[in-house]
């Protein structure tokens, strides 16, 4: 049985294996991966978070190489994929309403009962990939699935072009939701610790703040992407009576919040996870470039090294190459 280099976690810790070439279940096809992104998620998974054993990951671009018992058409598509695989039984309520991102019995890509992103070849039911247009970069097609998760907000809360909007953290994903965000509201506050981060974030409209700088500001609309266990208690402090606080933080653990704020000042919680891929990948088609947001792309067999870059204090996305992958 031919085998492939996969990064894995394996009791917490990140290996470099030698795996089997996965073979597509009936109505998948196999992709051949040309890039993977390491997230946030991949690092809190290493510490504990969501008890994944297997290969890691979430986001790519590939090829399509193999399809079994579906479409031909899609060998050879270069392609994206929506990372939560729901069940589709007759009776599935969520599935049936186009919400496969919260089937009870889902799989999810890299994070639970699914090998991921991070290996020469994964396999994906067809009905969850996407086609790539042709003049969309491979680098930026790569960031499609954390760029969703900010155009999900706007799925989630519908902004008024003056709605005032704050996003706290300039991390990575606090990035790309600017990206995100920045197409449905014209007043868009960007708070974060890095000062060359936040130029990144700035743009026509959009104020920049250094988290040291910020008072008394209150917004209707908060985002909390600090990846931090104190973000919430910032960013409370933030809202404005009846605002709403949008949670996209996932980390390993937790500590204590004081909820008196969210009751006291009837403030809306709002959990805000994975998007919709076409909303973003349109975006990109338009014009979109997430580009300027990669720091640096390693071999995979480098992988040990990229992901001591991706969980440095500051570093903005690193990307992965597979073996044999065409070059951007």
């Amino acid at each position: 049985m031919p085998k492939m280099k996969a990064v894995q976690c394996v009791e917490k810790q990140l290996i470099l294996s030698k795996v089997a070439v996965p073979d597509p279940a009936p109505g998948e096809a196999r992709v051949h991966v040309h890039l993977a992104g390491i997230c946030n998620t991949d690092l809190e998974i290493l510490k504990g978070y969501a008890g994944f054993t297997g290969t890691l990951g979430h986001e790519f671009v590939g090829t399509v190489d193999k399809v079994n018992g579906a479409d031909p058409g899609w060998v050879g598509q270069r392609v994206v994929g929506e990372i939560n695989i729901g069940c589709h039984a007759p009776d599935c309520t969520w599935c049936n309403k186009g919400l496969a991102r919260h089937c009870p019995n889902r799989q999810v890509l890299g994070i639970h009962s699914k090998d991921g992103t991070m290996a020469e070849y994964l396999t994906l039911p067809t009905r969850n990939l996407l086609s790539v247009p042709d003049h969309v970069s491979d680098n930026n097609a790569v960031l499609v699935e954390p760029l969703a998760a900010g155009f999900e907000i706007l799925e989630q809360v519908h902004l008024q072009p003056t709605t005032n909007v704050a996003i706290l953290g300039d991390g990575k994903l606090g990035l790309l939701i600017n990206r995100a965000l920045r197409t449905g509201t014209s007043t868009l506050t960007h708070i974060g610790k890095h000062r060359e981060k936040l130029d990144l974030a700035a743009g026509s409209g959009i104020q920049t703040l250094l988290l040291d700088d910020l008072k008394d500001e209150q917004f209707d609309v908060i985002v909390d992407a600090t990846g931090s266990v104190t973000g919430f208690e910032t960013a409370i402090r933030h809202v404005k009576p009846r605002g709403t606080l949008v949670l996209k933080t996932t980390v390993s653990r937790s500590g204590p919040m004081d909820m008196t704020p969210v009751v006291v000042n009837e403030i809306t919680v709002l959990g805000s996870r994975c998007g919709r891929f076409e909303p973003a990948l349109r975006a990109l088609s338009k014009g979109l470039d997430v580009t300027p947001l990669i720091e640096k792309c390693f071999p995979l067999e480098q992988a040990e090294e990229a992901f001591k870059l991706a969980s440095t204090p500051g570093s903005l996305k690193v990307l992965l190459k597979m073996p044999g992958s065409p070059a951007d």
